[in-house]
């Protein structure tokens, strides 16, 4: 499994070159764009599809030609395969057939974009391309609303208007999101907006809506004020008949508010109507 570039044709490894230099064949989602590559290199190769249209007979041939000793070398169009790419039917079907599946890792969009992000925290979720169908995709993108790590998505230039209004129909405005487009190549660009201002930040360049995008959804931002005064309301509820401490606890995971604010809230309740905390 080779990573190929994912525009700039020298963000190809040393190890991939001579992986791709010295297999018997190369297994190419598109025959036609990646013999580009290889010519750019000086690679001379066999290849053969391996695309979403026929991966599961393809799969079969790889394994056939594995079993009778030659070895295969399988990339996309761009970036890592099996990475909303071709692949992953070729993978399964070659350990199953007791052969070596061995990464040869490099360029790929997500982390790309994620390293530009300048995202805090721990984690994100990757979530490919979004559905092609409006209703699909707001129902895809209403699942990560609540959402509390950054979210990354793939979406293609036709598209990227469209789902930029879905996302303002989806998350509060205040909500920030990276546009990453055409990575790594010629007008590569990266912008750092709101859900709010994404729109804007769209129509003021014509050419924004050329190019591959990756979008990242930071993790949801919630109104602080709005919160801890549901907090409190549900931890006066609670106090009445809880210990201060649980009664923290419990409003808490309900409200999204911290813990400690609540249970000074709960503990002046509580004094100013004669009562102890019994925990």
């Amino acid at each position: 499994m080779v990573a190929t570039p994912i525009g700039n044709l020298r963000d190809l490894t040393l190890r991939a070159l001579d992986v791709l230099a010295t297999v018997d064949r190369i297994a190419a989602e598109d025959t036609r764009h990646s013999r580009r590559l290889l010519d750019a290199h000086g690679i001379t190769g066999k290849l053969v599809p391996v695309h979403e249209h026929n991966e599961r007979t393809a799969a079969e041939r790889v394994v056939t030609w594995l079993g009778e000793g030659e070895s295969v070398a399988l990339i996309t169009d761009a970036g890592t395969p099996g990475i909303s790419d071709p692949g992953a039917l070729v993978v399964r079907a070659v350990r199953a057939a007791g052969h070596r599946v061995v990464p040869v890792p490099g360029a790929s969009a997500v982390t790309a974009a994620v390293s530009v992000a300048g995202l805090a925290g721990h984690g994100f979720e990757f979530a490919g391309f979004l559905p092609p169908r409006a209703a699909a995709r707001r129902k895809a993108l209403a699942a990560f609303v609540d959402c509390d790590h950054p979210v990354v998505f793939y979406e293609a230039p036709h598209r990227i208007r469209e789902t930029l209004d879905d996302l303002v129909a989806t998350f509060p405005p205040q909500t920030g999101l990276t546009l990453c487009r055409e990575l790594t190549k010629l007008f590569e660009e990266v912008g750092e907006v709101t859900v709010g201002t994404a729109r804007g930040w769209l129509d003021a360049e014509a050419n924004r809506e050329r190019g591959e995008y990756v979008l990242i959804v930071h993790a949801s931002v919630r109104d602080a004020a709005a919160t801890d005064e549901a907090g409190a309301r549900i931890v006066g509820v609670l106090a009445r008949e809880l210990p201060a401490s649980q009664a923290a606890r419990l409003a808490a995971e309900l409200s999204g508010a911290r813990r400690s604010d609540l249970y000074d809230v709960a503990m002046r309740m509580k004094g100013s109507s004669g009562e102890a905390d019994d925990e």
